[in-house]
């Protein structure tokens, strides 16, 4: 299996070719030469495995090929399944789909029309930093999960900012919004305000271009040391 570039956590290879994306696992990059692929978690890349296995709440974006596929959570991009695929209820899976045989359970969804993924945000979402500093902000802090938008097109935006703020490329002025392009070019900090606490924090969604955000706003915390 060739390395993948994770913006998280955690995958599970056991000795028997099987590679198991857990729930809190983003894995982006290349899988090959795998038995077996579960995923409940996110991946998104070149694929190719025996058996790829979609569990409910799971997301499988890229170029696709197996032996055989079975999906109860989402799959989108250009598929080849040289025998079976098996859609069941709660799956969907959209794009090129090329497969052998179809088993389609009420409620599964197989359409070519490939449809606008929203953006979820992921990383571990938090920060530590010294009283009065600043911190640079790394995509295993804070990073977007979108397979169809470039890191230019997706747009942070920043509230509820305590005891601290958000700067670009070094400056101290505080700013709202910045892309996923300026997380991974290092241009992003937290700047801690200098007040005497041990705990601050930020609230952060992400957008894409056609306005499709991750949802209700999440608490990055920020630890304060010093």
């Amino acid at each position: 299996m060739q390395p993948a570039d994770r913006p998280g956590w955690g995958q599970s290879v056991s000795n028997s070719g099987v590679l198991i994306v857990r729930e809190d696992t983003a894995i982006k990059g290349e899988i090959r030469n795998c038995r077996q692929l579960e995923v409940y978690g996110y991946v998104e890349g070149d694929i190719a495995a025996g058996n790829v296995l979609v569990h409910q709440g799971g997301r499988c974006y890229g170029n696709i090929k197996s032996e055989s596929a079975e999906i109860h959570g989402d799959m989108q991009g250009d598929v080849v399944v040289k025998n079976l695929i098996s859609i069941r209820s709660s799956g969907s899976v959209s794009g090129n789909v090329r497969y052998g045989k179809l088993a389609l359970e009420q409620g599964g969804n197989l359409s070519a029309e490939v449809r606008n993924v929203p953006p979820s945000l992921s990383g571990d979402l938090d920060l530590a930093v010294s009283r009065g500093k600043s911190v640079r902000i790394t995509q295993q802090d804070l990073t977007a999960l979108d397979p169809d938008d470039t890191a230019q097109n997706l747009t942070f935006t920043i509230s509820n900012a305590r005891n601290g703020f958000i700067t670009l490329a070094g400056a101290r002025t505080p700013i709202t919004r910045f892309t996923q392009a300026d997380l991974a070019n290092g241009k992003v900090s937290f700047t801690h305000d200098g007040t005497n606490t041990q705990a601050a924090s930020f609230d952060v969604f992400v957008a894409d271009r056609s306005g499709a955000t991750s949802g209700a706003a999440q608490t990055v915390k920020v630890h304060v040391s010093g």
